[in-house]
C-alpha cells in the first residue's frame, strides 16, 4: 500500500496539492469559467431537447463538414458547449466539471479556454481534410461524415487532460489519455476518434510552444538576477508547473 501511495504521490501529487489549495481558499470561486460552461452546456440540451429550440440551436452550434468552412468556424466556439445528441447529457457535464475545472485552476481561464477551442478546431479542420481524403487513405475519413453533427466538449476535454497532465508532471496519465485516444481510433476510427488525435496533436504543439517560452523567460529572469545579484544572496530557480493566474 505504501508504495501505491508512493506512486500516486509522484504521478499526482503536484496536481492534487494544487487543486486542493485552490479549492481550500476560494471554493467554486476558483473556476467560475468551468461553472459557466457547465450552465450553458445544461442550458443548451434543455433548449435543444424542446420542439421549438432544436433548430435554433443546431443554427448556432452545430458543425457539418459538408458546410462552408466560414460557418464552422463561426459555430465552433459555441459547438464545444452543444451536448452531442447521441451521448448523454450527464457525461459532458461531469467531463466540464472535472477537467475544465482542474484546468482553469492550474493553467487559468484564458490558457484553459485557448487550448480547449485550439483542440476543437484542430478536430473540426481536421475532418473536413480527411473526407477530401481518398477512402483508402488511413487518415481518411468515409464522404458520410460529411453529413455528421460535430458537436460536444470530447476533443477539448481530451486535449486540456493531457495538456494538465504533462504541465504538471503526471506524464504516466497524460500518455495514457494519449494511448486511450489511439486505441479509440484503432478499434473505430470513426470521426471523433480520429478527431481526438488530432486535438492531441494541436496540443502538443502548443505543450512545445510552452515549454520553449518558459525555458526562454528562466533564461531571460537567470541573467538578469546573475547581473543584479548581491554578495552572498542566492540563486533561487523557477518552477516550472505553477502557472496559475
Amino acid at each position: 500500500m505504501n508504495t501505491l501511495a508512493r506512486l500516486a504521490r509522484a504521478e499526482w501529487g503536484l496536481l492534487y496539492v494544487t487543486v486542493r489549495e485552490a479549492l481550500a481558499g476560494q471554493r467554486w470561486r476558483a473556476m467560475p469559467v468551468t461553472l459557466g460552461a457547465v450552465f450553458l452546456t445544461a442550458l443548451l440540451q434543455f433548449v435543444q431537447n424542446q420542439p421549438w429550440g432544436f433548430q435554433f440551436v443546431q443554427d448556432i452550434g452545430s458543425v457539418r463538414a459538408e458546410e462552408p468552412r466560414w460557418l464552422a468556424l463561426l459555430r465552433t466556439p459555441l459547438s464545444l458547449f452543444v451536448p452531442a445528441l447521441d451521448l448523454p447529457v450527464w457525461g459532458a457535464l461531469l467531463q466540464l466539471l472535472i477537467v475544465f475545472g482542474i484546468a482553469e485552476i492550474c493553467l487559468g481561464w484564458w490558457r484553459m479556454l485557448v487550448i480547449a477551442y485550439a483542440a476543437t478546431l484542430a478536430g473540426t479542420l481536421y475532418a473536413r481534410v480527411a473526407i477530401s481524403l481518398s477512402p483508402g487513405n488511413p487518415l481518411g475519413l468515409p464522404v458520410t461524415d460529411a453529413q455528421v453533427v460535430d458537436t460536444g466538449p470530447s476533443a477539448a476535454v481530451v486535449g486540456l487532460a493531457v495538456f494538465v497532465a504533462w504541465r504538471y508532471r503526471a506524464y504516466w496519465t497524460g500518455w495514457g489519455v494519449a494511448a486511450a485516444m489511439v486505441i479509440e481510433v484503432a478499434l473505430k476510427g470513426n470521426l471523433a476518434g480520429k478527431e481526438h488525435i488530432a486535438a492531441l496533436a494541436a496540443v502538443f504543439v502548443l505543450y512545445g510552444i510552452s515549454i520553449l517560452r518558459h525555458r526562454h523567460g528562466h533564461r531571460h529572469r537567470h541573467r538578469h538576477r546573475h547581473r543584479h545579484r548581491r554578495p552572498g544572496r542566492d540563486r533561487t530557480g523557477s518552477g516550472f508547473p505553477p502557472i496559475q493566474s
